[in-house]
């Protein structure tokens, strides 16, 4: 009877321990769909939507910024119209959106994609349905007030996503994009710093994550810039990457 206890409860803690470390993978279980793979799967043939890039042909890269608009947008948006380059904006609702009306025209304008990065930066893994659907649909209503445009895409704060998100993503026509190139600018003002992680890190179909709230962000963007372009690159949105396919809503993207 004591070795069949022992085993029952070696078996046990085993279950357990394997339960802790799918816990802990968290976003890592994530399915995530490459933009090469959207492409591929695109009606064969099909021209692409957005401008003359091709990105089954182009060496293609995505300049994405979250938590704006701020303060530094505006000589962002400058910096982008000079090098004519366009990027993808994921908008905060709360003290952005809302205080920055402007600039979001402005982006959508200049022919940027407007996206969502949710209304207040909740953690949408740990709010209820109810929630997650407000942080969500505030943004697109407003963003779609002011451009006229209803975002298609948004990002998760934190990248943190799961099963139930995508569900109600799906439930509100949109689709999820993380990121391979993250320069961690929230740790640093160092523009030289943020230019270096980028660049170490960026290649082909690549989704540049940076946020042009902090200081050190916008300063080393025309670096970046420069430095791709010299390596060949290609600046595109997010869905000129995808294009001639297209985002689904409910699904994550990353390349």
């Amino acid at each position: 009877m004591h070795g069949t206890g022992r085993r029952l409860r070696r078996r046990a803690l085993a279950a357990a321990a394997a339960a802790a470390g799918l816990a802990l993978a968290g976003c890592a279980q994530v399915d995530t769909t490459a933009p090469s793979t959207v492409r591929a799967e695109a009606a064969h043939g099909a021209p692409a939507k957005f401008g003359s890039v091709d990105c089954r042909k182009a060496k293609c890269i995505a300049l994405t910024f979250d938590a704006g608009p701020s303060e530094n947008s505006a000589r962002l948006l400058d910096i982008l119209k000079e090098k004519k380059v366009p990027a993808t904006f994921f908008l905060l609702g709360k003290r952005h959106i809302e205080k920055y009306p402007e600039l979001v025209k402005r982006m959508a304008a200049e022919g940027h994609e407007v996206a969502s990065h949710t209304w207040d930066h909740k953690i949408l893994t740990k709010i209820s349905d109810k929630e997650i659907r407000e942080e969500l649909n505030r943004p697109n209503e407003a963003i779609e007030k002011l451009t006229g445009h209803k975002p298609t895409l948004m990002r998760p704060p934190q990248g943190r996503t799961d099963s139930n998100v995508h569900e109600i993503c799906k439930e509100l026509g949109l689709a999820e994009v993380l990121w391979s190139v993250t320069a961690k600018d929230y740790t640093t003002n160092d523009s030289a710093l943020i230019t270096k992680r980028v660049l170490e890190q960026s290649s082909r179909d690549g989704i540049i994550l940076l946020h042009d709230i902090y200081p050190g962000t916008v300063p080393a963007v025309p670096g970046i810039i420069d430095a791709l372009k010299e390596r060949g690159y290609v600046f595109v949105t997010v869905p000129q990457l995808l294009a001639p396919g297209k985002a689904e809503p409910g699904k994550v993207y990353r390349p």
